[in-house]
């Protein structure tokens, strides 16, 4: 277990007029009940606008990166979107890492476009491409690039965010992807995702909370909805079709 970040809470009271007030997740925290990390992986799984990119992003900025993503050493905004809850969470923690990195899929085409920005300017030191395999993330398939990302930049001993990195990979690179974790856990480093991937949720010995209107909850990876509507639909696709086409009954 990694001490990185053991639990997110609310620090003070919400604005009363602040629609944050309205999601599932945020109510649970302001009951005062803290959200726990007990384990080195964590995943927020949920129905879309359950809250879960709004409570990581929230979490990043609690833990002082971007809310865009990158390194806690990236600044750019292109866009203020990200609401203000992280300025109200307080982490606790007993020890700092020594690497991290809040990826979100939706604007990671912004953190590539700032490391070449960034390489472009008059320097002395190492590229900082360097660090993401030499080659601009611009030049790689969107999947290439969260693999690159993963697999040069993150170092271990880190906390390492990520928002739906399902996104752009192959179920095959999902598998990569689970075997990435697990070597960069063995190198004491704590992951926090949120996801809808039931490949990337079974990772072993993971802490799962579903992200809903009534909270947050901790569940058994075999209890997700996802695991389960997914299982049913690829035992006889046929005949969830069938129901969801309206076709039941014909051949």
């Amino acid at each position: 277990m990694t001490d990185y970040l053991l639990s997110v809470a609310l620090r003070r009271e919400l604005p009363g007029d602040s629609y944050l007030r309205g999601l599932g997740p945020v109510r649970y925290l302001m009951e005062g009940k803290p959200l726990v990390f007990d384990r080195p992986v964590t995943f927020l799984v949920g129905e879309n606008g359950a809250g879960k990119s709004t409570l990581l992003e929230a979490i990043a900025v609690a833990c002082g990166f971007n809310p865009e993503g990158g390194t806690r050493n990236f600044s750019f905004s292109t866009r203020d979107t990200h609401s203000i809850l992280g300025e109200y969470l307080t982490p606790a923690r007993r020890k700092y890492p020594e690497d991290g990195f809040f990826l979100r899929a939706e604007s990671f085409y912004n953190v590539a476009t700032n490391i070449d920005e960034m390489d472009e300017q008059p320097s002395f030191g190492p590229r900082l491409i360097d660090s993401y395999g030499g080659v601009s993330l611009h030049h790689r398939s969107h999947g290439e690039s969260f693999l690159a990302l993963v697999q040069n930049r993150f170092g271990g001993r880190g906390l390492y965010l990520l928002d739906e990195p399902e996104a752009a990979l192959s179920p095959s690179r999902l598998l990569t992807l689970l075997g990435e974790m697990d070597q960069l856990v063995r190198a004491d480093s704590q992951f926090i995702v949120a996801t809808h991937s039931p490949i990337i949720m079974a990772f072993p010995n993971a802490r799962l909370y579903v992200l809903s209107e009534t909270g947050i909850e901790a569940v058994e990876y075999r209890q997700t909805e996802h695991y389960q509507l997914t299982r049913r639909f690829l035992e006889n696709p046929e005949r969830m079709l069938q129901f969801l086409l309206g076709n039941e009954g014909q051949d």
